[in-house]
C-alpha cells in the first residue's frame, strides 16, 4: 500500500480508511468508464478533481496489450508524473491526496485527489478564435516559447505524456492579461511514462499531437520554426530534419484522419 495526504486530509481522515473515505465521495462526474471514474468534487467547501481507479480487469489489460497499447492501471503514473513534473518546474496537477492498495493490477484500488485549477482556460478554447481575431504579438510569442519550454523539459527529463494536446493546457486567467508571463497548467497526466530517456517514436508522438491540435487556431510558419528552435538546441541550422519530418508527418495523418480533410498547414516546418 501507498499514501499520501496533504495535512488538510491528514486531519480530516485521522483514524480513518482514506480507501474508503474516498469511495464515500460525491460529485459531477465528467467521466466514467475503463475502471477509471473522474469527478469535480467539494469537500470541506472546497474544490477538487478525485479519479478514483478501481481496476480494469485482466481481459481490458490483455485487449490492450493485443493491440500493442499500454494500460493504465491505476494513479500511480499522474501522482509521479505531476511530481516530477513539479521538481522541474513545470506547472501542473497539485496532489492533495493519492493512495494505491493491491498486488492484482487489474483489481487494485487507486485514487488521486487533486486542487481544482478553476480560474483558468483550456487553450483550445482560448485559442479558438485567434484564426479571425489574432491575439497581440508577444502574447503570441510567449505562448509558443512556453509550449515548447515544456516540451523540452518534460522530454528531456524522460517523460512522455501521450495525450500530449492544447485542451491539455489550462491558462490561468488572471495570467492571461500579462502578454509577456502566461502560466499554463499541464493535466491528464494519468497515461504519462517515465523512462530514463524518451524513445524518439514517444517524443514525435507527442510533439505531433500537439502540432495538430493547434493547426485550426492560425499557426504561421514562424510560430512553428520558434517552437523547433527552443525545443531542439536553439539553432535551427542544426535540426535534426528526420525528426521534424516524422513529427510534421504524423501531424498531417491525424488532422486528415480526424477532420476528413488536408491539414492548414501543409508542410510549413520543412518549407521556403
Amino acid at each position: 500500500m501507498k499514501l499520501f495526504l496533504r495535512d488538510e486530509f491528514k486531519r480530516l481522515w485521522q483514524g480513518k480508511d482514506p480507501f474508503c473515505e474516498v469511495q464515500k465521495i460525491k460529485g459531477d462526474i465528467y467521466r466514467n468508464k475503463e475502471g477509471r471514474t473522474t469527478s469535480q468534487v467539494t469537500i470541506a467547501g472546497r474544490s477538487y478533481f478525485l479519479k478514483v481507479h478501481t481496476g480494469i480487469g485482466w481481459n481490458e489489460i490483455f485487449k490492450n496489450i493485443v493491440q500493442f497499447r499500454l494500460p493504465v492501471i491505476g494513479a500511480s503514473n499522474e501522482y509521479l508524473a505531476a511530481k516530477k513534473l513539479t521538481d522541474l518546474g513545470v506547472s501542473t496537477l497539485t496532489t492533495a491526496a493519492f493512495g494505491k492498495r493491491g498486488w492484482n493490477p487489474a483489481k487494485q484500488l487507486s485514487f488521486i485527489l487533486t486542487d481544482d485549477l478553476n480560474n483558468t482556460i483550456s487553450l483550445e478554447d482560448y485559442c479558438a478564435a485567434w484564426q479571425e481575431a489574432p491575439p497581440e504579438y508577444k502574447h503570441r510569442i510567449a505562448l509558443v516559447r512556453l509550449l515548447a519550454s515544456v516540451s523540452r523539459t518534460m522530454h528531456k527529463a524522460g517523460i512522455n505524456h501521450r495525450d500530449y494536446y492544447i485542451c491539455h493546457f489550462l491558462l490561468e486567467k488572471n495570467n492571461a492579461a500579462e502578454p509577456d508571463n502566461p502560466r499554463c497548467y499541464l493535466i491528464d497526466l494519468h497515461r504519462a511514462q517515465m523512462r530514463r530517456e524518451v524513445p524518439e517514436r514517444w517524443a514525435i508522438k507527442d510533439i505531433a499531437g500537439l502540432y495538430f491540435s493547434a493547426m485550426n487556431i492560425g499557426l504561421t510558419k514562424r510560430d512553428c520554426l520558434r517552437f523547433m528552435k527552443i525545443y531542439g538546441d536553439g539553432n535551427l541550422r542544426q535540426l535534426d530534419t528526420e525528426f521534424w519530418k516524422k513529427v510534421n508527418s504524423v501531424a498531417l495523418k491525424l488532422y486528415q484522419k480526424d477532420h476528413g480533410k488536408e491539414s492548414p498547414c501543409s508542410d510549413w516546418w520543412l518549407t521556403d
